[in-house]
């Protein structure tokens, strides 16, 4: 539990600076210094939270340590929402600024405005923003004691901590599915559409939405309907994430063309034997879980492209609007994924959690485990998640608790 706090707490901390490096915006001075010293302890502490949540079972110490830990995050999350509130109303605050320059009505309206008032409202804002800078050094002082005392309880580095985890690989196989039956239905609807003639041969077409909703679930469904085997020559699946590998994506795209390991780790090679392989042939090519923003390494990546039929598709999921606006090109065929519904992801939970079990034994559990599932607020991942915790979990006990959890 404190590892998933841990984990979500950095993603947390470079979105904001990232946010903040983006609009050009100044909040807090000498922010960097203090967010390296942040994601330097968090680090220290989260390779050993493996056996720390092991332990304090049965060790209090331990279990106190812990304690200490997520008091120190649950208060640092308060801070990092103000904080990203904060930079919100700033850049809001310029476009308004921006406006009011633009017309004399305007001009003559804000000069209108009482000094006293408006001193009173920048004056706040100072407080605020300093207030949020004395919060976050005087966190980060706990946290770095917080992770000196874990040498005083011997706990041991895990390897997953140590390596961060990485991405789950994908593959086109897919596992039992609830809800996106319209959504599916639209895209394959796309996929074997003729609205890419006259365009570029290969239409490209992301699937967009948050980490977890499930973007690489309906890729599997398209890519696997029957309709779409039939319609295409050739079927293409490469599970991209970070770091973004030309060479990499090049050999996986011609592993699946050719069914065989290219030798080459020259890029012209591998562009030239994608070329050649494509030529004339329907393809459609799934690339999963796309990041990278650099226009100039797509831009390689399609080249060889190409030379497919007219017809041939691309379709992209990612986490990033911008990749698909900015890189990939596409507008109108975008597919931005929604959660799911609450009836569909308690249809998933229950499958993994409850499925299994003696009726009698399930039914005891249900209420609690709708109760569960409203805090996954329709999102496909948690509720599998959280149906793998609940899955070995017998006791009513033992459900009320995971329920009652903060976390």
């Amino acid at each position: 539990m404190a590892e998933a706090l841990i984990s979500v707490l950095l993603e947390q901390l470079a979105s904001i600076i990232q946010k903040q490096a983006e609009q050009e915006v100044t909040l807090v001075v000498g922010v960097k210094k203090e967010v390296a010293k942040l994601s330097h302890n968090f680090k220290a502490i989260q390779v050993v939270l493996e056996d720390a949540e092991e332990r304090q079972v049965k060790e209090l110490k331990v279990k106190y340590w812990l304690d200490n830990l997520k008091d120190v995050s649950y208060e640092m999350d308060d801070v990092l929402d103000k904080w990203s509130t904060e930079i919100l109303k700033q850049q809001i605050q310029k476009q308004e600024a921006g406006n009011a320059g633009s017309t004399s009505t305007t001009k003559k309206v804000c000069f209108c405005i009482p000094a006293a008032w408006f001193c009173f409202g920048q004056v706040s804002q100072v407080i605020l923003r300093r207030d949020i800078a004395v919060k976050i050094k005087e966190l980060n002082e706990r946290l770095a004691l917080i992770a000196s005392e874990r040498q005083n309880y011997n706990l041991q580095y895990n390897k997953r901590g140590i390596e961060q985890i990485k991405r789950q690989k994908s593959s086109s196989f897919v596992d039992k599915t609830f809800g996106r039956v319209d959504e599916k239905e639209i895209l394959v609807k796309t996929l074997l559409s003729e609205s890419g003639r006259g365009r570029a041969t290969c239409l490209v077409i992301p699937i967009i939405g948050m980490g977890g909703i499930g973007k690489t679930t309906l890729a599997q469904l398209a890519y696997n309907d029957e309709n779409v085997k039939a319609h295409f020559n050739t079927r293409i699946w490469v599970c991209v994430s970070n770091p973004f590998d030309e060479i990499k994506i090049s050999k996986a795209i011609i592993e699946d063309l050719k069914k065989e390991t290219p030798l080459s780790n020259e890029l012209h090679t591998l562009k030239s034997i994608i070329h050649e392989s494509v030529r004339g042939k329907k393809f459609i090519l799934v690339l999963d879980d796309v990041w990278n923003q650099d226009y100039l390494k797509w831009e390689q990546l399609k080249l060889p492209l190409q030379n497919g039929a007219v017809g041939s598709r691309i379709l992209v999921t990612t986490r990033k609007e911008e990749v698909a606006r900015m890189v990939m090109g596409a507008s109108t065929d975008m597919v931005n994924l929604e959660v799911l519904s609450e009836e569909n992801c308690w249809a998933l939970f229950y499958h993994i959690a409850l499925a299994d079990r003696e009726k009698n034994e399930s039914n005891g559990l249900e209420f609690i485990g709708k109760q569960i599932v409203k805090k996954c607020k329709g999102l496909p991942l948690a509720a599998k998640a959280l149906g793998g915790l609940m899955r070995c979990k017998k006791m009513r006990k033992e459900w009320e608790d995971v329920l009652n959890s903060k976390i």
